[in-house]
């Protein structure tokens, strides 16, 4: 109870500074635009955004780098776009299917996008800093048992917590779901499921290192499900692409019109894409819903403080049950992820199907 108790009071603690930080997102002035400040703060940057103390803004500015027709290979600060100055003809749009994005203005004046954009941008950074904490997490739990040896001794607090996620893992999902060959997928699952777990819960801190939408950024729910693509299709077996390419079915639903054949592979490319979709919107629509119900604190406060001392009062209660919420959807959709590309990898090694 003591535990749950600390979290809490974290979460309340929290719970203004995300507070402050949308206000200021609105530059602290009448009407509040809800729709801005949600986007904002969800939406990838070319900086981080640390705090606004009066009118000025606290942020960390990260590499831009850039290839275009005109200036070739660009690497600079995003510093030079916090007055809306420009850098060797490249700005931030401000307007547009652009909004937010590098430009520069082609030979005509429009505005278009560099060949190549490789910036290190708020999302990019904060994958940087979840992989290198996963990292050091993995690092000081395999210590233990190093210094162990072959000691049957039980690991307690943090190690034993990670022994118990691990074994739950392999045991109740990547067993049963892959088979025989589970072993050579369990290092990529154990990957995938501790990084969006921890992307998830760090997603959920609104101070730096914390706050940044990696898992609710379908760019980044995209290249996990490329990842499990490739895991499942390049090591599929040859039953899995018989049944596939030749499958056990009437002839004519095979030739001379492949209807089955197009059906199985039209089926391999909607996986990736339910993963993909699934957990982008999960975690996009949790960050959402905490974030709208801070901003009606600040929308009714501009009505009548009177409602608005009422609606603070419910925001914050709402607010704080959403985020003890999303610390069980972080757990969920790291489990639903990486349970969906073992069940996936384990239907590409049908080999009940093999032949005796």
């Amino acid at each position: 109870m003591n535990k749950v108790r600390y979290i809490l009071l974290l979460l309340l603690f929290l719970l203004p500074v995300t507070g402050s930080q949308a206000f200021a997102a609105s530059g602290g002035q009448e009407p509040f635009d809800a729709p801005k400040v949600i986007f904002e703060h969800l939406k990838d940057a070319y900086e981080w955004h640390i705090t606004t103390i009066g009118d000025k803004h606290i942020s960390i500015p990260l590499p831009v780098i850039v290839y275009s027709e005109r200036a070739g290979w660009q690497f600079f600060s995003s510093s030079v776009f916090h007055e809306g100055e420009e850098y060797n003809g490249f700005y931030l749009s401000r307007h547009g299917d652009n909004e937010g994005k590098v430009v520069e203005r082609n030979a005509a004046g429009n505005e278009q996008r560099p060949l190549l954009d490789i910036s290190i941008t708020k999302n990019v950074l904060a994958i940087f800093l979840n992989g290198a904490l996963l990292c050091i997490i993995m690092l000081l739990t395999s210590r233990w048992y190093r210094k162990r040896g072959d000691s049957n001794a039980a690991p307690r607090g943090f190690v034993g917590a990670m022994e118990a996620i691990v074994t739950m893992v392999i045991d109740d999902v990547i067993k049963p779901n892959i088979g025989e060959k589970w072993a050579r997928f369990t290092p990529y699952l154990l990957t995938v499921f501790f990084f969006i777990l921890l992307s998830n819960l760090m997603g959920l801190i609104p101070i730096f290192p914390g706050g940044a939408n990696v898992t609710g950024n379908i760019a980044v729910t995209l290249a996990l499900a490329l990842c499990t693509f490739v895991a499942v299709n390049v090591f599929g077996n040859k039953e899995y692409w018989k049944e596939i390419l030749w499958p056990d079915v009437p002839t004519w639903l095979k030739f001379p019109l492949p209807l089955m054949p197009f059906i199985e592979l039209f089926g391999i490319f909607v996986k990736p894409f339910a993963l993909t979709v699934r957990l982008f919107a999960n975690i996009f629509a949790g960050h959402t819903a905490i974030l709208v119900f801070i901003c009606l604190i600040f929308i009714t406060m501009s009505v009548n403080k009177y409602l608005g001392g009422a609606m603070t009062v419910i925001s914050v209660f709402f607010t704080v049950f959403m985020n003890i919420l999303e610390l069980l959807v972080a757990f969920i959709q790291a489990f639903v992820f990486t349970m969906l590309s073992a069940v996936f990898i384990g239907l590409a090694q049908p080999q009940h199907h093999a032949k005796s």
